[in-house]
């Protein structure tokens, strides 16, 4: 007999299946020999209260054993004769993408222009010590995207669009932790994500698909109104499908032709400005824009736990999320990262922006988020496509110019900043490459500092403790989200006006975060496949 049931436990009852099993012998009313097995179906903590529960969805096994699996895979067949597709990026849209297309009898040719993820590392440690940024190898470009390494947090709302248990399950069949499929937040981790990601690009080519490395998108191929392919740079020698084109700038130009999934991410800058002087649609998107704001992980625990203790033995790192209106726009924190670092972003020179991540097991000193404003585009200067990106590269600029043109960078702490103090020192951080004191209420955009610092009231009196100086403003936090969208299709997905080019998850102004950019990358696929009669 298989029977599921709704447990409020304790966090010390929750910690064990043991414990668990205890308690399902008196819910279920049988022996505890009797349960052979307990899976966790979902989970979730209340800590609304000062007493803390953990919510728990079991399923108990009485007196039968259960299916080998705790994920549903995915079959993936070989593609190696079918018709090919080309897809830019191998980001989680351009992965799940590829992954997708397989499925459909598809082959997929993924282009990538950084380097695979294993490589990647050796990049993100010299920016640590030497300051520099490698403008195709970075914590935003290479072969995962931008949640490789900055933290692989798989929460979303956007549940309506496609299936998020079948994103998460996908995940588990390359090596994912099924815990994914149970929590409330699922979260991979940093330190796990790249094994991940390796097995599925192994499960592309083993499939018959391909995927090209330092590979970096020159142009699409346009004929008439169809896009039939890209032009691509590259320092590896073609693969016998690619037909080489003429050579440029030192480099061999190559085209791989097919129809194209556009899931270059959002801080593809060069691709943005090719689209727009190419007269392909796209338009400006709202963005957010703020600071990174690391409190002691301890602190967090004790607030949101209400405990002088913090989390104790059988609590995670506590999380929190604030959101509130100042002056008619949004403040609000974004990507929570509990027991994390906060870490350089910047995609190329005289730049300065940080992002937060967490290992598995959220274990350090430190909790971050992003604390930012919104702003539409009628909010900064210039009226075209291109006016966000802009204002992010200006602000970057400045960022880095405060922060002695190097990725040092400025700092405040959180009462000195709403107070419009100098900090005359800073506390101890996670962040590598070095923090240095600068009065970011001073320099920052008023539009965003002032409402800023009305936000971080705010949250000071719904949470007490939380606006410390303890706390540090770590500058500046500018790659929420693409500040374009390329336009396309609602229905097709294809974009507005050429036949064969389907714009992708976060890059292209659909998506945020890992899995709705896996689920646009999912849908995309299917389009693109129904376009072909496949």
């Amino acid at each position: 007999m298989i029977k599921e049931f709704q447990l409020r436990l304790s966090p010390r009852d929750a910690s064990s299946l043991s414990s668990i099993k205890q308690v399902l012998t008196k819910e279920a009313a049988v022996r505890l020999d009797e349960i052979t097995s307990v899976r966790i179906l979902k989970r979730s903590i209340d800590a609304r209260q000062r007493n803390i529960f953990v919510n728990l969805r079991v399923c108990a096994y009485i007196n039968e054993e259960p299916a080998d699996l705790q994920y549903t895979p995915t079959e993936y067949k070989d593609v190696s004769g079918c018709p090919q597709a080309i897809v830019v990026g191998a980001g989680p849209g351009g992965l799940f993408a590829a992954l997708r297309l397989i499925e459909r009898g598809i082959r997929p040719i993924v282009i990538e222009r950084g380097k695979n993820v294993r490589d990647r590392k050796q990049d993100l440690a010299r920016i640590t010590k030497t300051h520099e940024v490698d403008p195709e190898s970075n914590y935003c470009f290479g072969e995962g995207g931008a949640g490789a390494y900055s933290d692989g947090k798989l929460f979303t709302r956007s549940k309506k669009r496609g299936s998020v248990d079948k994103i998460l399950n996908v995940f588990c069949q390359h090596g994912a932790s099924t815990d994914i499929l149970i929590d409330a937040h699922p979260h991979i981790g940093t330190d796990r994500l790249p094994r991940v990601i390796e097995a599925m690009r192994n499960t592309i080519i083993n499939c018959g698909g391909e995927v090209h490395f330092q590979t970096k998108m020159e142009s699409l191929i346009i004929e008439g109104d169809e896009v039939k392919g890209v032009i691509a740079q590259t320092t590896h020698h073609p693969s016998p499908d690619t037909q080489p084109s003429s050579p440029r700038g030192g480099q061999e130009g190559v085209a791989f032709l097919g129809p194209v999934i556009l899931a270059t991410g959002h801080s593809a800058r060069d691709v943005y400005r090719y689209l727009q002087s190419s007269n392909i649609d796209i338009e400006a998107k709202g963005i957010a824009i703020g600071v990174r704001l690391e409190h002691p992980s301890h602190l967090i625990d004790q607030i949101q736990y209400h405990n002088p203790k913090g989390r104790g033995e059988y609590l995670p790192a506590a999380e929190y999320s604030f959101v509130t209106q100042v002056d008619g726009r949004g403040v609000y924190s974004f990507c929570m990262c509990p027991g994390g670092f906060v870490i350089p972003a910047a995609t190329g020179p005289r730049q300065i922006v940080v992002n937060g991540m967490s290992p598995a097991n959220r274990g350090t000193r430190w909790s971050n988020s992003g604390m930012v404003v919104e702003i539409h585009p009628e909010d900064v200067e210039g009226d075209d496509a291109l006016c966000m990106m802009r204002y992010q590269e200006r602000l970057e600029e400045l960022c880095w110019q405060q922060g002695n043109m190097k990725q040092t960078a400025p700092a405040q702490r959180m009462m000195d900043f709403v107070n419009k103090k100098v900090s005359f020192d800073l506390p101890e951080s996670s962040y590598a490459p070095g923090l240095l004191s600068s009065p970011l209420h001073f320099w920052l955009p008023e539009f965003v500092s002032n409402r800023l610092r009305e936000g971080f009231r705010k949250f000071g009196q719904q949470s007490r403790g939380f606006l410390t100086n303890e706390a540090c403003l770590i500058a500046v936090e500018t790659r929420t989200s693409s500040p374009v969208r390329i336009l396309r299709d609602r229905e097709t997905l294809m974009h507005v006006r050429l036949r064969g080019l389907y714009p992708c998850g976060e890059g292209a102004g659909y998506a945020g975060g890992i899995v709705s950019a896996a689920i646009d990358g999912e849908r995309c696929a299917d389009m693109l496949a129904e376009s072909m009669s496949v």
